[in-house]
C-alpha cells in the first residue's frame, strides 16, 4: 500500500536512517539545528560508546541513527524532508520532561513512545504535524505495534501558541487520532495513549 493510499496525499513517509539522514539534517539546518540546536536529542539517553558532550548534538544524533538508536518519520514533500515526529521504546528515549512525575504514575509501561514533533517553517498550519504522527504509527506498527504514548501540550479553550512553541503538538491532535487521555503531566502537558496493531 501506497502513502497516497493510507492518506497521505502528495506527501510520503519515510523513516529516519542512514540514507535519510542526509535529508533530516537539512531539515534541521534550515531551522538552527532545532529548538536551540538541539537536534532532537533531548529525549535520547546515554549510548555506551558515544560520548554526547565530545561530539556535539548534530554528531551524536548521526551516531544514534547509524546505531538503530534514534528513529523518527519523516514527512517528504518531493526530496525535501518537511516535518518529523521523533519516536521509540522507553529505553531509547527515557528523558522525558516531569519524568519523576511519570514514572510513579505508570500503570502499563508503553512498547514506545512519541516524544518530539517539528514542522519546516514553511509548511506549518497545514496539518503537517498530523501526517508526522500518523507516520510514526504507521512505523511503530510495522515494528511489531503495542501500547505508544505521547505527551502533547493540554491547552486552555481558545488557546493558541504559536507552532513553534509546540514541540508535541496539542491534546485535541491527538484525540482526533485516536489517543485517550490519561492523566495530566506537568503544568501544561498530558499522556495519551494509543494502541497499534502490528501490521506491514
Amino acid at each position: 500500500m501506497t502513502d497516497r493510499e493510507l492518506g497521505f496525499g502528495d506527501y510520503r513517509i519515510e523513516a529516519l536512517s542512514t540514507q535519510t539522514w542526509a535529508a533530516f539534517a537539512a531539515l534541521a539546518e534550515r531551522h538552527n539545528g532545532v529548538w536551540g540546536g538541539c537536534w532532537c536529542t533531548k529525549f535520547h539517553g546515554d549510548c555506551e560508546g558515544v560520548d554526547r558532550a565530545t561530539l556535539g548534538t548534530r554528531e551524536f544524533k548521526r551516531r544514534l541513527v547509524e546505531l538503530d538508536r534514534a528513529h523518527a518519520a519523516l514527512v517528504f514533500d518531493g526530496d525535501r524532508a518537511v516535518a518529523w515526529a521523533e519516536f521509540g521504546p522507553i529505553d531509547e528515549l527515557p528523558d522525558i520532561q516531569h519524568r519523576k512525575e511519570w514514572e510513579p504514575t505508570v500503570t502499563r509501561r508503553p512498547d514506545f513512545r512519541i516524544t518530539c514533533l517539528f514542522v519546516d517553517r514553511d509548511y506549518r498550519r497545514r496539518g503537517m504535524a498530523r501526517l508526522a504522527v500518523q507516520g510514526a504509527l504507521l512505523l511503530i506498527g510495522r515494528a511489531g505495534g503495542g501500547l505508544v504514548e505521547s505527551y502533547p501540550h493540554d491547552l486552555a479553550p481558545g488557546k493558541r501558541p504559536s507552532a513553534s512553541f509546540l514541540y508535541n503538538a496539542t491534546r485535541s491532535m491527538y484525540e482526533q487520532l485516536g489517543f485517550s487521555y490519561q492523566r495530566p503531566k506537568g503544568l501544561g502537558n498530558c499522556v495519551m495513549t494509543l494502541e497499534v496493531a502490528a501490521g506491514s
